[in-house]
């Protein structure tokens, strides 16, 4: 029999409660870049908690999405809890780390999201230090949760910083 893909749920069938969480309700099964349907799946999810409650609730949801991570994430890996492998269907991180970033943004404003949403892919896509040193040494749930957590805080600092030095970009 053939080993099952890293990239499908293991031990867990798509629609156990772990591979619920592990998909952010199923945003991670969608065809094509299911980090970015995470990304924007928690942009949307995002908007009404930023304007009810402001930029600390998405700090909590963000922790509170960490925490449903490292366990909902561990069952789901099985036998590679200690690889390094972030299975792209995976994708409670991103919507921890897009709401990290986007929990820096002033207001809640188009501008800002858009900019937040971007920002946030790019560093998860590109990876630089130390979102590759967190990628490739931190194994198991917790390095699937960290690159993305420290993307989504170089998505925050980069915001805040345009912010200070273009105080209107993020205003429209």
């Amino acid at each position: 029999m053939a080993e099952p893909s890293a990239d499908k749920p293991r031990n867990a069938h798509p629609d156990s409660a772990a591979a619920w969480v592990a998909a952010a309700g199923g945003a991670g099964f969608l065809p094509g870049a299911p980090g970015t349907w995470g990304s924007v799946l928690a942009a949307l999810l995002a908007w009404p908690v930023a304007s009810a409650w402001g930029g600390w609730a998405l700090l909590a949801g963000a922790a509170l999405a960490c925490v449903a991570g490292l366990l909902a994430i561990p069952p789901l890996l099985g036998e590679r809890e200690h690889d390094h492998k972030d299975p792209g269907w995976i994708v409670i991180d991103e919507v921890a780390g897009q709401w990290l970033a986007l929990a820096a943004l002033p207001a809640v404003t188009l501008s800002g999201w858009f900019l937040g949403v971007l920002a946030f892919r790019i560093f998860d896509v590109l990876k630089p230090w130390p979102v590759c040193w967190a990628d490739r040494t931190i194994p198991g749930a917790a390095g699937v949760m960290a690159d993305d957590i420290l993307a989504g805080g170089l998505a925050a600092a980069a915001l805040f910083l345009l912010h200070l030095v273009l105080p209107g970009a993020l205003a429209w």
